[in-house]
Protein backbone atom coordinates (compact mmCIF):
# COMPACT_ATOMS: atom_id res chain seq x y z
CA UNK A 1 0.00 0.00 0.00
CA UNK A 2 1.17 3.36 -1.00
CA UNK A 3 -0.30 6.03 1.29
CA UNK A 4 -0.43 9.78 1.48
CA UNK A 5 -1.66 10.94 4.72
CA UNK A 6 -3.18 14.77 4.88
CA UNK A 7 -4.48 16.74 7.81
CA UNK A 8 -4.67 20.43 9.22
CA UNK A 9 -2.19 21.11 12.32
CA UNK A 10 -4.29 19.15 15.11
CA UNK A 11 -5.75 16.99 13.11
CA UNK A 12 -4.46 13.92 15.25
CA UNK A 13 -2.33 12.72 11.75
CA UNK A 14 0.59 11.79 13.61
CA UNK A 15 -1.33 9.56 15.82
CA UNK A 16 -2.86 7.74 12.99
CA UNK A 17 0.75 7.60 11.45
CA UNK A 18 1.83 5.44 13.98
CA UNK A 19 -1.47 3.40 14.07
CA UNK A 20 -1.24 2.97 10.48
CA UNK A 21 3.06 1.93 10.52
CA UNK A 22 2.21 -0.16 13.05
CA UNK A 23 -1.07 -2.13 11.80
CA UNK A 24 0.90 -2.73 8.29
CA UNK A 25 4.26 -2.68 8.49
CA UNK A 26 4.96 -0.02 6.10
CA UNK A 27 7.70 3.11 6.52
CA UNK A 28 6.21 6.57 7.75
CA UNK A 29 8.30 8.77 5.68
CA UNK A 30 8.24 13.03 6.76
CA UNK A 31 10.20 15.25 4.83
CA UNK A 32 11.80 16.12 7.87
CA UNK A 33 12.96 12.60 8.57
CA UNK A 34 14.24 11.82 4.85
CA UNK A 35 16.21 15.67 5.08
CA UNK A 36 17.77 14.07 7.91
CA UNK A 37 18.25 10.62 7.24
CA UNK A 38 20.10 12.16 3.66
CA UNK A 39 22.16 14.88 5.65
CA UNK A 40 22.73 12.07 7.74
CA UNK A 41 24.37 10.05 4.94
CA UNK A 42 25.87 12.84 2.85
CA UNK A 43 24.32 11.64 0.45
CA UNK A 44 24.93 14.77 -2.54
CA UNK A 45 21.49 15.71 -2.38
CA UNK A 46 21.07 15.53 1.54
CA UNK A 47 24.31 17.89 1.81
CA UNK A 48 22.55 20.30 -0.64
CA UNK A 49 19.65 20.42 1.52
CA UNK A 50 21.83 21.58 4.05
CA UNK A 51 23.31 23.94 2.29
CA UNK A 52 20.29 25.93 2.12
CA UNK A 53 18.51 24.97 5.21
CA UNK A 54 21.56 25.85 7.27
CA UNK A 55 21.32 29.68 5.60
CA UNK A 56 17.41 29.30 6.66
CA UNK A 57 16.42 29.21 2.97
CA UNK A 58 14.06 26.81 1.72
CA UNK A 59 14.77 23.67 -0.03
CA UNK A 60 14.13 23.84 -3.89
CA UNK A 61 11.45 21.69 -5.41
CA UNK A 62 14.39 19.39 -7.32
CA UNK A 63 16.46 18.77 -4.42
CA UNK A 64 13.26 17.49 -2.29
CA UNK A 65 11.79 15.52 -5.01
CA UNK A 66 15.35 13.75 -5.38
CA UNK A 67 15.35 12.84 -1.69
CA UNK A 68 12.13 11.71 -1.82
CA UNK A 69 13.34 9.15 -5.09
CA UNK A 70 16.09 7.77 -3.07
CA UNK A 71 13.96 7.49 -0.22
CA UNK A 72 10.83 5.79 -1.99
CA UNK A 73 13.58 3.43 -3.72
CA UNK A 74 15.11 1.50 -0.89
CA UNK A 75 14.20 -1.89 0.16
CA UNK A 76 11.48 -1.00 3.58
CA UNK A 77 9.35 0.65 0.70
CA UNK A 78 8.94 -2.72 -1.92
CA UNK A 79 5.60 -3.10 0.23
CA UNK A 80 4.86 0.03 0.65
CA UNK A 81 4.87 3.52 2.34
CA UNK A 82 3.05 6.02 4.13
CA UNK A 83 4.16 9.85 2.96
CA UNK A 84 3.58 12.62 5.23
CA UNK A 85 4.22 15.97 4.62
CA UNK A 86 5.17 15.42 0.98
CA UNK A 87 3.78 16.49 -1.46
CA UNK A 88 2.97 20.00 -0.38
CA UNK A 89 2.31 21.99 -3.96
CA UNK A 90 0.85 20.34 -7.30
CA UNK A 91 4.22 20.43 -9.01
CA UNK A 92 5.40 17.58 -6.38
CA UNK A 93 2.38 15.79 -6.72
CA UNK A 94 3.19 15.44 -10.40
CA UNK A 95 6.53 14.68 -10.26
CA UNK A 96 5.98 12.08 -7.28
CA UNK A 97 3.05 10.78 -9.59
CA UNK A 98 5.92 10.51 -12.44
CA UNK A 99 8.21 9.06 -9.97
CA UNK A 100 6.10 6.20 -9.10
CA UNK A 101 5.12 5.31 -12.12
CA UNK A 102 9.33 5.31 -13.51
CA UNK A 103 9.64 2.96 -10.05
CA UNK A 104 6.21 0.94 -11.50
CA UNK A 105 4.40 2.05 -8.42
CA UNK A 106 0.74 4.22 -7.82
CA UNK A 107 -0.66 5.97 -4.91
CA UNK A 108 -3.16 4.02 -3.37
CA UNK A 109 -5.26 6.31 -1.47
CA UNK A 110 -4.64 9.49 -0.36
CA UNK A 111 -6.24 9.38 3.53
CA UNK A 112 -7.49 13.36 4.27
CA UNK A 113 -8.70 13.28 7.99
CA UNK A 114 -11.03 16.22 8.19
CA UNK A 115 -11.81 18.15 11.03
CA UNK A 116 -13.52 21.43 11.18
CA UNK A 117 -11.02 24.41 12.33
CA UNK A 118 -13.31 25.32 15.41
CA UNK A 119 -12.40 22.28 16.86
CA UNK A 120 -8.74 22.54 15.46
CA UNK A 121 -8.89 26.04 17.61
CA UNK A 122 -9.38 24.23 20.71
CA UNK A 123 -7.10 21.63 20.35
CA UNK A 124 -4.31 24.06 19.13
CA UNK A 125 -4.83 26.87 21.95
CA UNK A 126 -5.70 25.03 24.82
CA UNK A 127 -2.07 23.84 25.25
CA UNK A 128 -0.41 24.72 28.28
CA UNK A 129 3.29 23.84 29.19
CA UNK A 130 4.70 24.29 32.89
CA UNK A 131 7.96 26.67 33.26
CA UNK A 132 9.18 24.85 35.71
CA UNK A 133 9.56 21.22 34.78
CA UNK A 134 8.17 21.27 30.97
CA UNK A 135 4.63 19.02 31.74
CA UNK A 136 2.29 19.64 28.99
CA UNK A 137 -1.25 20.08 29.87
CA UNK A 138 -4.50 20.23 27.72
CA UNK A 139 -7.31 22.89 29.21
CA UNK A 140 -9.93 20.58 27.38
CA UNK A 141 -8.15 17.04 27.08
CA UNK A 142 -6.05 16.93 30.05
CA UNK A 143 -6.59 20.00 32.05
CA UNK A 144 -4.24 20.29 35.18
CA UNK A 145 -6.38 20.04 38.92
CA UNK A 146 -5.79 23.35 39.61
CA UNK A 147 -6.15 26.04 36.73
CA UNK A 148 -2.69 27.66 35.81
CA UNK A 149 -1.12 25.44 38.46
CA UNK A 150 1.58 22.21 37.62
CA UNK A 151 -0.11 18.64 39.15
CA UNK A 152 3.97 17.31 39.06
CA UNK A 153 5.98 20.47 40.58
CA UNK A 154 3.53 23.41 41.46
CA UNK A 155 4.78 25.31 38.98
CA UNK A 156 3.37 28.06 36.84
CA UNK A 157 1.47 27.23 33.39
CA UNK A 158 1.60 29.16 30.70
CA UNK A 159 0.59 29.07 27.09
CA UNK A 160 3.25 29.60 24.00
CA UNK A 161 3.12 32.51 21.72
CA UNK A 162 2.94 29.46 18.87
CA UNK A 163 -0.58 28.33 20.55
CA UNK A 164 -2.12 31.60 21.20
CA UNK A 165 -5.54 32.44 18.85
CA UNK A 166 -4.22 34.38 16.20
CA UNK A 167 -1.26 32.48 15.39
CA UNK A 168 -3.01 29.22 15.44
CA UNK A 169 -5.70 30.90 13.17
CA UNK A 170 -3.24 32.22 10.53
CA UNK A 171 -1.39 28.60 11.25
CA UNK A 172 -4.62 26.56 9.81
CA UNK A 173 -5.89 28.95 7.02
CA UNK A 174 -2.28 29.29 5.72
CA UNK A 175 -2.56 25.01 5.55
CA UNK A 176 -5.70 24.73 4.61
CA UNK A 177 -4.94 27.45 1.47
CA UNK A 178 -2.26 24.91 1.07
CA UNK A 179 -3.68 21.59 1.22
CA UNK A 180 -7.26 22.56 -0.38
CA UNK A 181 -5.08 22.09 -4.39
CA UNK A 182 -3.96 18.62 -3.22
CA UNK A 183 -7.11 17.35 -1.94
CA UNK A 184 -8.36 18.47 -5.35
CA UNK A 185 -5.57 17.00 -7.13
CA UNK A 186 -6.27 13.39 -5.32
CA UNK A 187 -10.09 13.47 -5.77
CA UNK A 188 -9.91 14.22 -9.80
CA UNK A 189 -7.72 10.67 -9.84
CA UNK A 190 -10.52 8.99 -7.65
CA UNK A 191 -7.63 8.81 -4.81
CA UNK A 192 -8.87 10.75 -2.25
CA UNK A 193 -10.50 9.40 1.03
CA UNK A 194 -11.80 11.47 3.65
CA UNK A 195 -12.08 10.56 7.38
CA UNK A 196 -14.01 12.56 10.11
CA UNK A 197 -11.10 13.34 12.07
CA UNK A 198 -13.76 14.62 15.26
CA UNK A 199 -14.17 11.08 16.58
CA UNK A 200 -12.43 8.89 19.17
CA UNK A 201 -9.10 7.99 17.93
CA UNK A 202 -9.82 4.53 17.81
CA UNK A 203 -12.73 4.99 15.62
CA UNK A 204 -11.27 7.14 13.49
CA UNK A 205 -8.62 4.21 12.90
CA UNK A 206 -11.49 2.18 12.54
CA UNK A 207 -12.66 3.95 9.42
CA UNK A 208 -8.98 3.98 8.31
CA UNK A 209 -8.80 0.34 8.39
CA UNK A 210 -12.34 0.32 6.33
CA UNK A 211 -10.32 2.55 3.36
CA UNK A 212 -7.25 -0.02 3.44
CA UNK A 213 -8.72 -2.91 3.72
CA UNK A 214 -10.97 -2.01 0.25
CA UNK A 215 -7.13 -1.19 -1.45
CA UNK A 216 -6.02 -4.78 0.16
CA UNK A 217 -8.55 -6.66 -1.50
Amino acid sequence: MNLILMGLPGAGKGTQAEKIVEKYGIPHISTGDMFRQAIKEETELGLKAKSYMDKGELVPDEVTIGIVRERLSKDDCENGFLLDGFPRTISQAEALEQMLNELNKQIDSCIHIEVDQEILMERLTGRRICKSCGATYHLVFNPPQQSGVCDKCGGELYQRADDNAETVQNRLEVNMKQIQPLLDFYDQRGRLRTVDGKQDIREVFSDIETILSNIQN
